[in-house]
């Protein structure tokens, strides 16, 4: 395959290929909010560029995604050199990646999501995964990620479809193609990873009976530079100066309603998480879930001369020692 198939995510991110996990979240973070459409109205560049940094860090932040695609990585490499070590399945885990014809391909099974490519030799990989209630395997077809169906197949099918979180949140109705077949989908407001969503009668056909059966589709979040979510709840990280966490403050904290005014008390330590009741995610069941306000105490990088002058005031004369309980820590 051509050299520019091949997307060096950790490049995008800007970090080195042995980069932690939480190098990488910190590097997305950084790049997501200077990118996010949000910050950058109308700006397609910004727009482009928001979404390879997602994909990026959709890819490497999973470690078994980041370990196929540092072994497709390796294939590709080796494909360019004409494989002087002995072959394509070298050191590639027993893994063909040659059956891919690109690396969009490649990316499009990876994350189980409508890619539109067509596979090599021309045909469409249009028949449905039947449902087994297992997320793994999704192929490339769309938006969709349909495998071929096996022998003996049931006629219910799964796929896999990536949302925003604004899709999630607010619901959002999708146009999908099945082959020659065009239909519409709303998904519901509250949708969140592995929440499972039926589509009566757009299954495949069951060769003995004709009958059709249903299509489940299996929701996949895209990472937002913000909200994360957990279990029920959203979840985010905010930052406060040292005076702010001592003192106590007034702060404003993003949430799905818009900015709202939450009070810190005086002594919060870093960590901590404050509770925004009925600010998070829909529920089901009807109402909404809680939001998280993770505290994250961020001393200033640059101070004035003056601030200088009053941070080792407060030094000489403070009298709280965080670590005198160590003096008596023994093996």
């Amino acid at each position: 395959m051509a050299a520019t198939d091949f997307k060096d995510y950790y490049a995008i991110l800007g970090v080195s290929k042995t980069a932690t996990p939480e190098e990488i979240k910190q590097a997305f973070r950084k790049l997501a909010r200077k990118y996010h459409p949000d910050v950058n109205p109308g700006n397609k560049q910004a727009e482009a560029r928001f979404k390879e940094v997602s994909e990026a860090y959709e890819v490497v932040s999973d470690a078994d995604k980041r370990k196929k695609y540092d072994q497709f990585g390796q294939y590709w490499k080796q494909a360019g050199e004409g494989f002087p070590s002995g072959g394509v399945g070298a050191d590639m885990g027993n893994f063909d990646f040659s059956q891919y014809g690109n690396f969009d391909e490649f990316i499009n099974e990876l994350l189980g999501r409508f890619g539109g490519a067509t596979p090599r030799g021309g045909r469409q990989n249009y028949s449905y995964r039947p449902s087994t209630g297992a997320p793994s395997g999704f192929g490339g077809f769309n938006d969709f990620g349909l495998q071929d169906a096996g022998a003996g197949a049931t006629q219910d099918s799964e796929a896999a479809i990536a949302l925003t979180f604004g899709e999630a949140f607010n619901g959002v109705q999708k146009r999908f193609s099945l082959g020659n077949e065009t239909i519409d989908v709303r998904i519901p407001s509250g949708s969140k990873t592995g929440t499972r969503l039926r589509v009566r009668g757009k299954g495949q056909i069951n060769p003995m009976t004709q009958q059709r059966g249903d299509l489940y589709l299996k929701v996949e979040l895209q990472p937002h530079s913000f909200f994360q979510m957990e279990g029920d709840n959203l979840v985010c990280e905010v930052a406060i100066t040292p005076d702010e966490a001592t003192l106590g403050a007034s702060i404003d904290v993003p949430t799905p309603d818009g900015s709202v005014n939450v009070k810190l008390p005086a002594g919060v330590r870093s960590g901590q998480s404050l509770r925004l009741r009925g600010k998070g995610w829909p529920l089901g069941k009807g109402g909404r879930g809680d939001q998280l306000v993770k505290v994250a105490i961020v001393p200033p990088k640059d101070l004035s001369q003056q601030e200088r002058e009053y941070y080792e005031k407060i030094r000489a004369i403070r009298t709280y020692n965080p670590r005198s309980h160590l003096n008596q820590v023994k093996l």
